[in-house]
């Protein structure tokens, strides 16, 4: 079926009936910049968004295949429907179609791994300086969730936080490589994984740093769904917005955002640290008393597996000049705040300078992770794509490695993630039934004229009549 074309309510009820299906297959569009206008887009993103909603959180008890529509897809669904349209659905007297899938038998993801990656800009110290340098971080998961996982590509949740932060690590290294321009802050780049499962990688990232250094991290900023918005932008806080720090970085924000034209918004939401549920990255920072924010254009925090890159988070679906107008709004805050620019209203990453923001490094990284499923689970250590990541971000910054760790058991993941449909075109048992009836006439008439031309129309006759019975004497 198409995703546009279901009934929500009429499936769920199924679902509750617990009517049997032998599977379902539903149809997305191929590109959502097909659709005509913005209204229809937005319908089908909020179709495909409701849709795997509801595959994720009910229980199916049949498989679910996604597949892409086109033209062949179109002729069959054409003469489905013609055959439904007569009242006569399809049956073993009236034909149909068998749809079959090729795929192995899908196994168990055995102790399933999250690999986060880290780099390092070491600040300068001044001469007798003994005292360890504070840490500002920059963080964003690349990973994705979704009902589908090879479709599951995130291009604005999160890739657009981590292509924003590639930006911000070269852009800085660019002032870090000239001892003159090197800030007094050392500057410590994340890209972490596990983000749809509670920020999983980010707590084991910073459980496995040295005290000392979570100690030195004077904030951490989180990017976040960055690649879909106009003109405003969302700092998402555990701490009061009256703390003495997190004023100062909203106001840093606040001086840039108004230069820029745009909105920067905060909301602030306490933690708990008795609930397992973690909506924004910089909880986790927060849970180990380190301050940080996170920046989104969404001005709530998602429900658990919403908004994780899943079926609908298409490359249609982020913008290369949102991404853009973050990575200026965050790189203008950091360089003001670390080398004290502070109302001096003087702009560091001018256009057509050496220090420029690069529009076409943007739109590369976002178009290749859009390409790129990023479901945690089934990338491996070795994955190419986080091969990738680690050696673009070691072109940047220093001390580049990777850390893998087992991702905490909350979902049972299989390896089964693609497969191959076939239709096969199945004819009636009545069409049968008359064949069998055509070639078994023929048969005999073959067979009689063969007969009659070397034997003779009697022994015909002969083959047909009934033999004499023969009476047997009692004893």
């Amino acid at each position: 079926m198409n995703c546009c074309s279901i009934s929500f309510t009429s499936y769920s009820d199924y679902l509750a009936d617990k009517k049997y299906l032998g599977g379902l297959l539903i149809l997305l569009p191929e590109k959502l910049n097909h659709e005509p206008n913005n209204e229809d887009k937005g319908q089908v993103k909020a179709s495909l968004a409701e849709l795997e909603q509801l595959l994720l959180h009910q229980q199916v008890p049949y498989p679910v295949y996604f597949a892409f529509q086109d033209d062949h897809f179109d002729n069959l669904l054409a003469d489905i429907r013609k055959i439904a349209s007569s009242g006569q659905p399809a049956s073993a007297t009236t034909g149909g179609y068998k749809l079959v899938v090729s795929t192995p038998e899908p196994r168990k993801v055995a102790s399933p791994t999250i690999s986060n990656i880290q780099g390092w800009l070491p600040g300068l110290k001044g001469e007798g300086e003994t005292e360890q340098l504070p840490t500002i971080a920059i963080v964003a998961n690349y990973d994705t969730f979704g009902a589908a996982p090879a479709l599951s590509v995130g291009s604005d949740s999160n890739g657009s936080g981590a292509v924003a932060l590639l930006e911000i690590a070269r852009l800085f290294s660019r002032l870090y490589s000239n001892p003159k321009t090197r800030g007094k802050y050392n500057l410590l780049f994340g890209l972490t994984s596990g983000g749809p499962y509670n920020y999983n990688g980010t707590n084991k990232w910073l459980r496995s740093f040295d005290q000392r250094v979570r100690e030195s991290i004077d904030y951490a900023i989180c990017l976040n769904s960055v690649g879909s918005w106009d003109n405003e932008l969302w700092m998402h806080v555990s701490k009061p917005p009256e703390n003495p720090y997190i004023k100062q970085i909203f106001e840093d924000f606040s001086d840039v955002s108004k230069e820029m034209g745009i909105s920067v918004g905060i909301k602030h939401k306490k933690i708990n640290v008795s609930n397992p549920r973690v909506a924004w990255e910089h909880e986790q920072f927060s849970r180990f008393r380190v301050t940080a924010l996170t920046l989104s254009e969404l001005s709530s925090p998602p429900d658990f597996l919403e908004s994780t890159g899943g079926l609908y988070d298409t490359r249609e679906s982020a913008d290369a000049e949102s991404v853009i107008r973050t990575v200026r709004l965050v790189s203008e805050s950091l360089a003001r705040h670390i080398y004290g620019l502070k109302g001096k209203n003087i702009d560091v990453f001018v256009e057509n300078s050496s220090l420029a923001i690069n529009p076409h490094y943007i739109q590369s990284w976002l178009d290749l992770l859009s390409r790129t499923p990023r479901v945690a689970p089934f990338l491996q250590k070795n994955d190419p794509f986080i091969a990738a990541l680690k050696k673009e971000l070691s072109e940047h910054t220093a001390d580049v490695h990777v850390q893998s760790d087992v991702l905490d058991g909350m979902f049972t993941f299989y390896d089964a993630t693609k497969a191959t449909l076939n239709v096969y075109q199945v004819a009636s048992v009545t069409f049968d039934l008359l064949f069998l009836l055509v070639i078994g006439s023929y048969l005999i008439i073959l067979f009689s004229f063969l007969v009659i031309t070397t034997r003779g129309l009697d022994d015909l006759i002969n083959i047909f009549r009934r033999p004499p019975s023969r009476k047997v004497k009692g004893a």
